[in-house]
């Protein structure tokens, strides 16, 4: 079976406490480059030996290397520099929030960005090696149009031709490398599914109601002529940070839109009501595939595999079961805090995924 697999992850692994002494040690000047480099291999190859050890088929790095899911990959760009939060945009329950990218230049990729790492991930599993990166419209959608320098791009149609042909160099530099399996993280499209940051966005001078076409254009765009033998996927969902989330709502207004994107699946989050019920899924096109985010990240409990199992049976009646996979709703560790959920039970969760899977069609 071609990925995304019936029992798959999202990406991001809560950080070893090893590790996060070790980074913590380098940002105080006490610890050397090299030294932390060590400290990440090491917990990369704990973190890959437990994923294998659970019958996961896609294995990731855990995200390890990065400080946040996406502004360690957007950074890298060229024209991007890296900022405070808007308030629209911010994380309820906690004071402290993760910057955001803004657009001070032209967008390029001059150079190959995290293609070392996931080399490193290659050379150390057996199963399938997993790539996580930032969609495009991460470049846009926090900050709007305010985000974009209109000194660097007083036409927006040409920031989204140059975020595309970024983006189709950087896809092409991990398929040079061996790369099969790519992952796209976006919170735009879930987070247009909440009024309040609809409303956040005509504040920015956008209209909420042509931003999903806009998002799925510009995604498309940066994957035409991908590679060759290339599973590409989409993640979703409403913000993670530190077990807080930032919108609700379902998916019914961008399902459309969103799954005019080519890619071949999608992971969704559906573990809670804040994303409402299945029946948007059957915009889904045939033979995509929807990943069931069913179990949370956000809380430890374990959930019952016998609920997971009912709630699977409900999707089906959208999408024909053979396209549906199940997941976790997001990482365990989006960021370098992590989730208030312990090691233990992120990997109680994985395997009851696999388990689930296992039971359900007969293979994970």
């Amino acid at each position: 079976m071609m990925p995304p697999f019936r029992a798959d992850q999202v990406g991001s692994l809560l950080r070893p406490a090893a590790l996060a002494a070790a980074r913590a040690q380098f940002k105080r000047g006490e610890l050397s480059a090299r030294k932390l480099r060590d400290a990440e291999d090491d917990s990369i190859r704990g973190v890959v030996a437990a994923q294998e050890s659970i019958g996961l088929r896609s294995i990731t790095d855990g995200e390890l290397r990065r400080d946040y899911w996406h502004i360690d990959f957007l950074s890298q760009l060229d024209g991007v520099t890296i900022t405070a939060m808007a308030n629209r945009s911010r994380f309820g329950g906690t004071e402290e929030q993760p910057p955001m990218a803004t657009v001070t230049g032209k967008i390029g990729c001059s150079k190959p960005i995290m293609v070392d790492a996931f080399a490193y991930l290659q050379g150390i599993t057996r199963g399938t090696a997993k790539v996580t990166i930032p969609s495009p419209s991460m470049l846009y959608m926090r900050g709007g149009r305010n985000a974009v320098s209109n000194e660097a791009y007083p036409d927006l149609a040409e920031f989204w031709r140059d975020v595309a042909v970024a983006y189709q160099r950087a896809i092409r530099y991990f398929a040079e490398r061996g790369c099969t399996y790519l992952q796209l993280d976006d919170v735009s499209f879930a987070y247009l599914c909440d009024p309040k940051f609809r409303e956040g966005c005509r504040s920015n001078g956008d209209d909420p109601g042509a931003l999903p076409r806009t998002f799925a254009d510009a995604v498309n765009a940066a994957l035409q002529g991908r590679p060759p033998g290339m599973t590409i996927t989409m993640h979703t969902c409403r913000g993670n940070f530190r077990s807080s989330w930032v919108a609700e709502g379902g998916y019914e207004s961008i399902a459309e839109a969103m799954f005019s994107i080519d890619v071949d699946g999608f992971f969704m989050e559906f573990d809670s009501a804040r994303a409402g019920s299945f029946e948007p899924l059957r915009f889904l096109p045939q033979p995509k595939r929807a990943v069931l985010g069913l179990v949370t990240t956000k809380q430890g409990a374990i959930e019952s595999a016998d609920e997971v199992k009912r709630r699977i049976e409900a999707a089906s009646a959208y999408v024909p079961m053979e396209n549906l996979c199940l997941s976790p709703q997001c990482g365990f560790s989006s960021t370098h805090h992590g989730n208030a959920v312990s090691e233990a039970e992120q990997w109680r969760k994985l395997e009851l995924i696999v388990q689930v899977a296992r039971d359900v069609w007969g293979e994970a």
